[in-house]
């Protein structure tokens, strides 16, 4: 496997599993969406390959918008989750990050420091 996709966590603010599962899946979709519009045959390799996704986790906001500011020079795509704050957490919460698909090695520059959720 060649592609992946990163989604970063917060762990600061508290989620149940399935708000967090809810989350990162709003993170892969708004990627893959802006992937095939921007990299589309990154994207058409990464999907090809089972769509990849790893989950990691950041310890604050301010980390989470530092890897953000980081994908952003590097040409990395991708999209910041703001909750609607129907369930959970208050409205405007930023919960993760998605980022990719890219490649792995691009990716592991980006997050490869980050531990798994």
């Amino acid at each position: 496997m060649e592609y992946k996709m990163v989604i970063a966590m917060r762990k600061d603010i508290k989620l149940s599993p399935g708000k967090m599962a809810a989350q990162a899946a709003h993170a892969a979709v708004s990627c893959s969406f802006a992937s095939k519009k921007k990299n589309p045959l990154v994207f058409e390799k990464w999907y090809a390959e089972g769509q990849r996704k790893i989950v990691v986790k950041v310890d604050t906001l301010r980390e989470l918008y530092e890897l953000k500011a980081s994908a952003e020079s590097m040409g990395v795509v991708s999209s910041t989750v703001i909750d609607a704050g129907l369930t959970e957490v208050p409205p405007g919460t930023v919960t993760c990050i998605g980022f990719g698909p890219g490649s792995n090695e691009v990716l592991d520059k980006l997050t490869g420091h980050l531990k798994l959720m």
